[in-house]
């Protein structure tokens, strides 16, 4: 028993050094079977399976830059992946800066289903952003009066009942289910 907690344990850290082991499953600690990975926390219409995923994507492919000082922003990642970002400019404004829409989102797929979920209901994404990060949107920009003034950021699903009080619950989680599949689409056809 021993012996096979000491080999388990050795490739753990073998993965985590590597950067191959999934975020949520280093939250979750050693020991704990069962649990499902992609489960994200009840009601937190984040992307589930996608904070840990994406904010890794990429990183077997390059573990010496990711072990060194951890996770990939969601900006690194667009800037290596081309495609993704061609792909998301085409749903944001012209000109918009995609390191700079990108930043302040603690993961890729939430950044991208942000993107989608601001394409598909017509949501100015500089509102979004400032709601989900507890920001201030851009000088110039029309948000509703307390976007990004709050004491702490909103989830997803948060900020869509803010910027658009009119969707009654029922829509605002099919409006979360649809820019989740679409941004899981999205990262793993780029």
């Amino acid at each position: 028993m021993k012996k096979q907690f000491t080999a388990t344990l050795a490739v753990a850290a073998a993965a985590l050094l590597l950067g191959l082991m999934p975020a949520g499953a280093q939250a979750r600690g050693q020991g704990q079977q069962g649990s499902h990975p992609g489960a994200g926390a009840a009601g937190s219409h984040e992307p589930m399976g996608m904070g840990s995923a994406m904010s890794n994507h990429g990183s077997a492919n390059n573990a010496n830059n990711s072990t060194a000082r951890g996770p990939k922003t969601p900006g690194e990642l667009l800037t290596q992946n081309t495609k993704l970002s061609s792909n998301l400019a085409a749903l944001l404004p012209p000109g918009t800066d995609l390191q700079t829409a990108a930043q302040g989102f603690k993961n890729l797929g939430l950044f991208v289903a942000a993107v989608h979920v601001s394409h598909n209901l017509g949501i100015p994404f500089a509102c979004l952003k400032a709601d989900m990060t507890d920001t201030a949107p851009p000088t110039g920009t029309t948000c509703a009066p307390d976007t990004g003034t709050g004491p702490k950021a909103l989830n997803l699903g948060a900020s869509i009942q803010a910027l658009k009080p009119t969707m009654n619950k029922s829509e605002v989680k099919s409006a979360i289910k649809t820019a989740k599949h679409q941004a899981k689409t999205d990262t793993h056809s780029s």
